[in-house]
């Protein structure tokens, strides 16, 4: 839900994993033992009050597990079936409600939002389905709005919420840029509802959990008490109590409560069988479609499809206020992982899972570049696109045959490998240089949960 969700996307600082021989499988305890100290160094570190993981392979079990305090007023243990506020991993629910829904003929990706939410301000903007779906659509996300922030632990009525982003206009036309946008799926959720003629609760609850088996998920309520839900925490210097969140306002964007076992049986279900949605629907999730101009992205429908180490990866993140989730299936390997923490900090679960995976599968391959010949000074500036809430803003350097890039905000300056075509790589981030002229005057950025074209301002 919030900017932190998004960034659940990527890879932050990947924690250290336990090293082990090239090619040599642990045992299983050995094996065990080294994820249970992935899981715990952060919690015993009070970076975190308690994490649940799940790690399955084929048919293989390794562990679901609860780790650390589920309530620190009563000392209480996170029991291994904890239920989490899972976040922004609820996108890929609704997609897949949407997509069951296109399988009936009732609603089409290339639709026009008009179609169905009629009352919406579109300033003579083309807005498709399939352009909420990859957050490309330029329509202004309510959790960059400040005055809708203040208004967040208040309950409000969808068709407000919506006036309150729909007022902003767009940030740019749809399918020129893509920036990670919860307004989008609130929209899509609105969609579901109208179509359906069922709430987006009772929809899911139907289509999804109950064909599925996932007994203990459920659309998230902040009155309702729910046996084995943790409480939610955040961290600033030590850990602190975390706002309850109001899930009129998440909603179809990231208001799913679950639990680890239970993601594994949604993952399974959605990946290898036809339980939710056809093949065919299914290879429409996870492929990533293109913006205007033909740049191909990352970021499919709901889900991330791209790879880590070398390896083929699907996965999402979410942050919401207490909890912070990761969600990942990689399909060559038949590797699921699942981790849910309950607090919002320093303890990223994307970079738990990460470290988990090369326990279970080895180190993998680190991104290499090509050799440079040439003068990289052309490609140093100051550059700036649209962003997330805040410009998206670099700033180019050449050092000692390097190219080094700096973002806004006291962000780390990052040595960049050459992967040729004017592109240039770190982690998962890619800067890809275009020219007017010979001269090189913008570049695109593409972190995945944003993609934007700045351009030279200096």
């Amino acid at each position: 839900m919030r900017r932190s969700s998004a960034v659940g996307l990527l890879m932050a600082g990947a924690l250290v994993a336990p090293a082990l021989v090239a090619g040599q499988k642990p045992d299983r305890a050995r094996l065990i033992a080294q994820i249970d100290s992935v899981v715990q160094a952060p919690i015993k570190a009070g970076q975190v009050a308690g994490i649940s993981i799940a790690v399955v392979k084929g048919r293989d079990t390794v562990l679901i597990k609860g780790y650390g305090s589920a309530d620190l007023d009563l000392d209480t243990p996170t029991p291994p079936n904890a239920v989490y506020e899972i976040g922004s991993i609820t996108k890929q629910f609704t997609t897949t409600a949407l997509m069951q829904l296109v399988e009936q003929g009732k609603v089409k990706l290339d639709d026009d939002l008009l179609t169905y939410l009629p009352q919406y301000p579109s300033r003579g903007q083309h807005v498709s389905i399939r352009r909420l779906l990859d957050h490309t659509s330029g329509i202004r996300s309510y959790t960059e709005i400040a005055e809708a922030r203040n208004l967040m632990p208040l309950t409000m009525v969808k068709d407000s919420i919506m006036a309150l982003f729909a007022g902003k206009g767009f940030d740019f036309t749809p399918g020129e840029a893509l920036v990670y946008n919860n307004s989008a799926y609130f929209l899509v959720g609105m969609i579901i509802e109208k179509v359906s003629g069922q709430s987006y609760a009772d929809y899911i609850k139907a289509n999804i959990f109950a064909k599925v088996g996932m007994p203990s998920s459920a659309y998230c309520s902040e009155t309702e008490p729910v046996k084995r839900k943790v409480h939610g925490y955040s961290y600033a210097a030590k850990l602190l109590k975390a706002p309850q969140q109001n899930h009129s306002w998440p909603y179809a964007a990231g208001s799913i409560c679950s639990t680890a076992g239970d993601l594994i049986a949604w993952l399974r279900a959605l990946h290898t069988t036809d339980k939710v949605v056809s093949r065919a629907s299914y290879h429409e999730m996870i492929t990533p479609g293109k913006l205007n101009d033909g740049y191909q992205l990352r970021y499919a429908k709901g889900l991330v499809a791209g790879e880590e180490d070398g390896r083929r990866m699907i996965s999402h993140g979410g942050g919401i206020s207490g909890f912070t989730t990761e969600s990942r299936y990689y399909p060559d390997d038949d590797l699921y992982v699942i981790v849910l923490n309950n607090t919002a900090g320093p303890a990223a679960p994307a970079a738990i899972a990460q470290s988990i995976a090369k326990l279970v599968l080895g180190p993998g391959k680190e991104l290499t570049g090509v050799p440079f010949s040439g003068d990289l000074t052309p490609y140093t500036g100051r550059f700036r696109g649209v962003g997330r809430g805040f410009p998206t803003e670099v700033t180019v350097t050449a050092e000692e045959g390097v190219l080094k890039v700096k973002g806004a905000g006291g962000q780390p300056v990052r040595s960049l490998l050459y992967l040729g075509n004017d592109t240039f790589g770190a982690g998962s981030a890619r800067y890809t240089f275009s020219r007017d002229g010979g001269k090189v005057d913008a570049v695109r950025v593409d972190a995945i949960s944003v993609v934007s074209l700045a351009r030279r301002v200096e």
